[in-house]
């Protein structure tokens, strides 16, 4: 990431909106931008392996279903660069007994979420990526975020949460099993 070019960036930017970048509260604000994309972008350009290891292990007597619910995320609207944050629910079922550590999941969260996106995407890039992973007998995703984007600027209705998911393998076929996820889901934080 090119540091210097963000905060010089930053730094046009607060001249074109009118602002005086040289005032006592701005003076800092360009590094202090240029440092906050570092965390926020962490992820472009990278792959999951270059950000954490994904090792995986196998268990002789493996669980129906894997859930780790009420994952906290934040991220960036590629539209509007405004923030949208939420929670997310990931769940597998394991096949041949291959599991992952249960902190590899979050960690998953945090990649496809450490760049410039949309809600729909961080939805479908857990699940393939999970998906290539492990090779499950199923993934379910589900993710409730509000999006600063509607909140701050436009419609401006503030509160209001979006939903997505995404089912594969037995979660698309076996509604009883979708069903306990979706219950389980909700056990923890009342939300998708």
């Amino acid at each position: 990431m090119d540091q210097m070019r963000i905060e010089k960036a930053v730094h046009e930017l607060l001249l074109a909106i009118g602002e005086d970048p040289n005032r006592e509260g701005l003076q800092e604000t360009p590094q202090r931008v240029a440092k906050m994309y570092a965390e926020v972008f962490n992820s472009i350009g990278k792959k999951p392996e270059e950000v954490a290891t994904y090792k995986t292990f196998s268990v002789n007597d493996q669980p129906e279903m894997v859930l780790v619910q009420a994952i906290p995320f934040y991220s960036m609207c590629e539209h509007h660069l405004l923030p949208f944050f939420g929670t997310v629910n990931v769940a597998y079922v394991p096949k041949n007994g291959k599991v992952i550590g249960l902190s590899k999941i979050p960690r998953l969260v945090d990649f496809v979420t450490k760049k410039p996106g949309m809600q729909e995407r961080v939805t479908t890039e857990l699940v393939a990526e999970l998906t290539r992973i492990l090779a499950p007998a199923g993934v379910a995703v589900t993710v409730a975020a509000r999006h600063l984007c509607m909140e701050m600027r436009g419609v401006q209705k503030t509160g209001q949460f979006t939903y997505t998911d995404r089912f594969t393998g037995v979660f698309k076929t076996d509604l009883t099993l979708r069903q306990e996820f979706l219950h389980q889901s909700r056990g923890q934080n009342g939300k998708l």
